[in-house]
């Protein structure tokens, strides 16, 4: 017969697996820091870069006045610099890209006509000069990114009449626009890319009312495309939206926040090996839409955007392999 004592140890031990699978249960993956808040004006539909471990940003919309400022976020210092004026017309919803040490800004709205213009940002110097215009003509709303040793490109958006869907190669040693063939995907204006590991992934956005579920996989190095799993692939999957942000940390893909019927916070992890999507502890903030994000490739951030008519300042920071934590 069992003492006292071992059925009192055996329950006592029993009583742990139950409190350890209750926490196993409620464990939540993904933590969301706040940092130093932007110096300047709220707004949405920035276009951004990163560069040696800085994220550049500019233009805009603070929901009075598009702009043309440009600011500097230093990742490891956690502070912001002003930096020159982007000398183009100010705008909203432009696009751009990093490309071999060196910025790229251009296309957009005014608030009256769509643009055109392309401009290069030089870090060292602090300074900007014209370049050809964008091959694909005047728009907003495109997807832009590029690949170090590659070109940098720009693609799909809105041109004012008509949803897009080309791509356009840009040659920073010729200064040259060149149109691609092959992206089989959908028309859209308003989505999101990432990088990782010299592949860009890009996805999301909307055309006609309709949020587009199409995912796909551009390798550089032979300009083709890869049509992927779509984004509504698996039933507990709730992934499309539009006017979301994309970016890369250590070998996994995110997409965060954008617009669904109301503007969103969730956020989905991609892992380019299985090519499937983990739903992780959404941004720890207000909604928004029409964000900005910066990776350095280890560390990323969402920054800005708007929820309705109140355009946002702050930023944070997604640690994906920490637990939820909401006393930070």
């Amino acid at each position: 017969m069992k003492s006292k004592i071992q059925i009192l140890v055996q329950i006592i031990l029993l009583s742990a697996v139950f409190i350890s699978c209750a926490d196993d249960d409620s464990y939540q993956r993904g933590n969301w820091k706040e940092r130093s808040v932007f110096d300047g004006i709220p707004r949405s539909n920035v276009v951004g870069f990163v560069i040696d471990n800085k994220g550049y940003m500019g233009t805009g919309y603070d929901g009075d006045d598009y702009l043309n400022d440009f600011w500097q976020y230093d990742i490891e210092g956690d502070y912001w610099v002003q930096k020159a004026d982007f000398p183009g017309t100010p705008r909203t919803s432009g696009s751009g890209f990093a490309l071999d040490g060196k910025g790229y800004v251009g296309i957009g709205y005014d608030g009256d006509v769509e643009l055109s213009d392309f401009w290069q940002y030089d870090p060292t110097a602090n300074s900007w000069v014209q370049k050809a215009d964008f091959g694909g003509g005047a728009r907003r709303s495109a997807t832009g990114f590029a690949v170090d040793g590659f070109y940098g490109y720009i693609g799909t958006g809105y041109d004012g009449d008509n949803d897009k869907k080309d791509f356009w190669k840009y040659n920073p040693t010729t200064n040259e626009w060149s149109e691609m063939v092959g992206f089989g995907g959908d028309k859209r204006k308003d989505a999101t890319n990432f990088v990782i590991d010299n592949m860009v992934y890009l996805g999301t956005g909307i055309s006609n009312g309709v949020y587009k579920e199409d995912f796909w996989k551009f390798d550089p190095s032979t300009e083709t495309w890869t049509k992927l799993n779509d984004l509504d692939e698996e039933d507990d999957y709730s992934i499309t939206r539009s006017n979301a942000v994309g970016f890369s940390m250590n070998g996994l893909g995110y997409i965060v926040a954008g617009y669904k019927s109301g503007a969103a916070s969730d956020t989905w992890e991609y892992d380019p090996i299985t090519d499937t999507w983990e739903d992780i502890t959404s941004l720890e903030a207000t909604s928004r839409q029409d964000a900005l994000c910066f990776s350095n490739g280890t560390r990323g951030f969402v920054l800005l955007g708007r929820s309705g008519s109140l355009y946002l300042d702050d930023v944070y920071e997604l640690f994906p392999q920490e637990e939820y934590d909401d006393e930070d």
